[in-house]
């Protein structure tokens, strides 16, 4: 869930249960968004003040998502950058349906979705790029008014996004994502990635955050809010 967002008449909470699927509110704003073992994901922290970024968002947007787009060009893909026509705010259930400025897309359907906060002076942005897309789980895990309503957003969104292995003749795993976009961030950033291996106090640091972003409180912060919490 974007952080902003309310759970309750948005989620059908007990698909999600039956699937084994958490239900996870980020720091970051935007929509909804189903991650699973299907699609890479990634994320970036960088200063304000280092000098490759700007202060306008769509623009940082740009900067950081070169690598991205190296990445669908280490693939043999050709992916482009959208430049949405409407400033109207779209109503669909499902985050990924549309494209927002700057993300990755695929003849014109949307490939790649991220989200950027900016907070004490860092930048941060996150995102996923899906190798395949489960249509049928995704639509089952958000609430419509009506199962009509449900099978014309599920037919809809064949024409509005489009999965890694929906372009590629031969089908692609994990591994050789992770190498595709590794190189792509070194290339459309410029820069040498070195693994890093948190130390075990670092660690420590990490599962007690775990337990407050795996809350009840956290995850439904919106509805104890208004008193109504699960």
């Amino acid at each position: 869930m974007g952080f902003f967002q309310k759970i309750e008449g948005a989620i059908n909470i007990e698909n999600a249960i039956e699937c084994g699927i958490p239900i996870v509110r980020r720091q970051t704003g935007g929509g909804k968004a189903v991650l699973h073992d299907k699609e890479l994901t990634y994320s970036i922290l960088i200063s304000e003040a280092h000098p490759a970024m700007s202060k306008s968002v769509k623009d940082a947007y740009l900067t950081l998502s070169q690598g991205l787009l190296e990445g669908y060009r280490n693939l043999g893909i050709e992916a482009k950058f959208a430049l949405p026509k409407s400033k109207s705010i779209s109503k669909s259930a499902v985050c990924f349906e549309e494209p927002s400025w700057y993300e990755l897309t695929v003849d014109e359907k949307k490939a790649a979705g991220s989200v950027q906060m900016r907070k004490r002076g860092v930048i941060l942005q996150h995102g996923s790029v899906p190798l395949t897309i489960d249509k049928e789980l995704l639509f089952d895990l958000f609430v419509y008014p009506n199962e009509h309503s449900k099978e014309k957003a599920r037919n809809a969104f064949q024409n509005r996004a489009i999965a890694i292995n929906d372009i590629l003749p031969n089908p692609i795993g994990m591994e050789k994502a992770k190498t595709a976009f590794q190189a792509g961030f070194e290339k459309g950033l410029d820069i040498h990635l070195e693994k890093f291996d948190p130390p075990s106090d670092l660690l420590n640091e990490v599962f007690e955050l775990e337990k407050k972003y795996t809350s009840k409180e956290w995850n439904f912060l919106r509805e104890e809010k208004r008193g109504f919490l699960l």
